[in-house]
């Protein structure tokens, strides 16, 4: 039987980071400054360890990390995303 194990983490869509401006996997060209390009870094890294995202929701942080997925009658705009990831573990 297949065992796994779960990350949770949050990562923000936001093109001035000094690390995702560099970077050959974003396509080039001019970006809105919270383009979904920003996420393919992290993702990428995150694939490369083995984790496999099961599920991306765009969220608003509390200052506790409460989170409140966003109502589309607020118009409340954001650029950070809740995500889930599993990967295979050999630990029984």
């Amino acid at each position: 039987m297949d065992r796994w194990e779960y990350f949770t983490t949050f990562i923000e869509a936001n093109m001035a980071k000094e690390e995702i401006k560099f970077t050959a996997e974003i396509p080039p060209g001019d970006h809105p400054k919270y383009s979904p390009y920003a996420l393919i870094p992290e993702l990428n890294d995150l694939g490369a360890k083995g984790w496999e995202l099961i599920h991306m929701e765009p969220v608003s942080i509390g200052r506790n990390h409460d989170v409140v997925r966003p109502d589309a009658n607020a118009m409340k705009w954001g650029r950070h995303y809740f995500c889930f990831f599993k990967r295979r573990t050999s630990s029984f």
